[in-house]
């Protein structure tokens, strides 16, 4: 509705153009149309004239009555009304409302789609957690707020490439992989004292039992001759001790008693198995990708060497202490940042560098990089980067989200990945739900702190928003059996026919929630907003249970029935558009 109305007083313009009186107004304006909040101003209102005065040279009111003159004549186009300042208010007729539900009966799944993002190419890069343990609930809202931000953006027409890039380099790995290979040792009877800074989950246990079961002793090596020389840990008992000296030290000790290619073996063990498990995971939840970008492969690329070479060259590089120092501190951030150290290992923030160079090289005219809150730091320093690249760091957007804080019978629920005491993202789903987890991680602003509550996601409550929305749909449906039940047509007739007795209040209600659903995914989509689908999606089942509450539409008056079985098979259509956006279902019985 709202572009034929931006199509009505588009023609206005060109109409004042033709007749020399908008000589001056920029080619590329564009009409804004909006919905009024008072229903008492009309249904929509725009203030083209308020905008376009001073170019006219005219009062604003004296060019909003020359557009409504200009108006086309248009059957959707009840009344038009000049208010206030200057503003130009539309009141639709009831046949406009009433020619959506065969529109939204025709175009199905694609009723709110568009062509608006004009097939561009986006990047959109999320949940890119470290493979060094499962994904936790703190990973499931990215993966869910990124998942429903992709889709959106494909929905109004971008082409979207959906990435996870693999930090499967660097000392996470290698803390993984010692921790691995220290829980086999104890398997093949070695007596030692795990390190505080190791990863303690149960699931490093499960991979090296794999380890030992597939290979028996093949790895073992003298418990004495691992901790030979290595600091002390930093313990209850040793309070002096150091714990990252410890652990990097058995790294080494590590690498050194397996040898490279025994090392590399436990060191890839653990990341398959992992990085497995994660794409398992979050394809069962609803999330897959295009590309899976090694961090590694940056390396052995070049990239990374190539991304130093360029700040080199731009003067934007010193050595100091001899590592290499990007002058981040040109480009706002706090500090310079290392990006080769003195041994000549480069860092994380330059393969970040060159993963982002070479982003913006594959030709994505937008890239999206959703993040967790804890990352707003390094914002500043990955666009400070692009910019000394001389690349166009404004082709780079950065989105930060929230971790969800669990609550479970009104307690939170404490997780570290490095402690192994967390809830999985697996175990979320299987005791809430996919559904419930993905509807419940996207109702906020990324950026708004987030206390997920189990016991409401799990209740079968009007105060459960996901059930109460789905519930609407299940409603529609059970219309639908009881009609053939009793024989009664639930193909209703074609076009418009009968509408006109859809006059309720509570029809005019849905009428003009059911025209809002295109506005809002594109709201949503330009915004990164996916809370705007399900408040929405609240809104229209709410307004759906109270005409149900309030209506039979299973009349024996056959014109109104055929009517309202329409409207509720385009509520029925919207409410699976939505919900398919955010990637839940819609039951047919609940």
């Amino acid at each position: 509705m709202k572009s034929k109305l931006q199509e009505l007083v588009a023609q206005a313009l060109a109409t004042l153009a033709g007749q020399g009186l908008l000589a001056e107004v920029p080619a590329d304006h564009a009409v804004q149309i909006e919905r009024t909040r008072d229903p008492a101003h009309g249904d929509f209102a725009t203030n083209t004239a308020l905008v376009l005065a001073k170019p006219a040279r005219m009062k604003p009111r004296d060019l909003a009555q020359r557009l409504v003159d200009a108006l086309p004549a248009s059957p959707m186009v009840a009344a038009v009304e000049i208010a206030g300042p200057g503003f130009i208010n539309f009141r639709l007729t009831e046949d406009a409302y009433h020619a959506l539900i065969p529109e939204i009966l025709a175009r199905g799944p694609d009723y709110g789609r568009s062509q608006l993002g004009a097939g561009k190419r986006v990047q959109v890069e999320f949940v890119s957690a470290n493979p060094t343990g499962p994904l936790h609930v703190g990973h499931g809202r990215g993966a869910a707020y990124g998942a429903v931000v992709a889709d959106l953006l494909a929905a109004v027409g971008y082409s979207v490439h959906r990435e996870y890039y693999v930090n499967d380099a660097g000392r996470q790995m290698d803390i993984l992989a010692t921790s691995v290979w220290l829980r086999y040792l104890e398997l093949c009877g070695e007596s030692l004292g795990f390190p505080s800074n190791g990863y303690k989950g149960d699931y490093v246990w499960d991979i090296a039992a794999t380890l030992h079961r597939e290979h028996g002793d093949d790895y073992r090596a003298d418990a004495l001759k691992v901790f030979r020389g290595v600091p002390p840990d930093q313990r209850d008992d040793e309070p002096d001790g150091d714990k990252e000296a410890h652990i990097d030290a058995l790294i080494a000790a590590a690498k050194r008693l397996l040898g490279d290619n025994r090392y590399r073996f436990v060191f890839e063990l653990g990341l398959n198995t992992i990085l497995d498990d994660i794409r398992a995971d979050l394809h069962e939840f609803g999330v897959d990708y295009q590309e899976w970008y090694s961090e590694r492969a940056l390396t052995e690329s070049g990239a990374v060497n190539k991304a130093i070479e360029r700040l080199r060259e731009a003067g934007h590089v010193y050595e100091q202490a001899g590592a290499l120092w990007f002058r981040s501190t040109d480009f706002g951030d706090e500090k310079d940042r290392v990006i080769e150290r003195e041994n000549g290992q480069t860092t994380y923030f330059a393969s970040d560098i060159a993963y982002h160079m070479d982003k913006l090289e594959r030709g994505f005219e937008r890239v999206i990089d959703i993040w967790g809150a804890d990352h707003h730091g390094y914002v500043p320093r990955v666009k400070g980067a692009l910019k000394a690249l001389g690349d166009d760091a404004d082709r780079l957007e950065v989105l930060l989200v929230q971790f969800a804080v669990l609550y479970r019978g009104g307690e939170k629920v404490q997780m570290s990945t490095r402690s192994g005491e967390f809830v999985t993202l697996r175990q979320l789903r299987k005791e809430v739900g996919r559904d419930a987890a993905r509807f419940f991680y996207v109702m906020r602003r990324c950026e708004q702190h987030m206390d997920f509550d189990l016991d409401l996601a799990k209740s079968q409550s009007a105060d459960n928003p996901v059930y109460y929305v789905q519930y609407a749909h299940a409603r529609v449906e059970s219309v639908l059996r009881q009609a053939a039940d009793k024989c009664m047509p639930v193909e209703p007739s074609r076009g418009t026919v009968n509408l006109q007795r859809l006059s309720e209040a509570h029809e005019q209600a849905l009428l003009r929630s059911l025209s809002r659903w295109p506005e809002v995914v594109e709201g949503a989509a330009m915004t990164a907003e996916p809370h705007q689908v399900t408040n929405y999606l609240r809104e229209l089942a709410n307004d759906f249970h109270t005409y149900y509450n309030a209506h039979q539409f299973l009349v024996d008056d056959a014109e109104l029935r055929d009517a309202r079985i329409k409207l509720i098979l385009a509520v029925r259509q919207v409410l699976r558009n939505g919900l398919g956006l955010i990637g839940v279902s819609a039951p047919d019985r609940m």
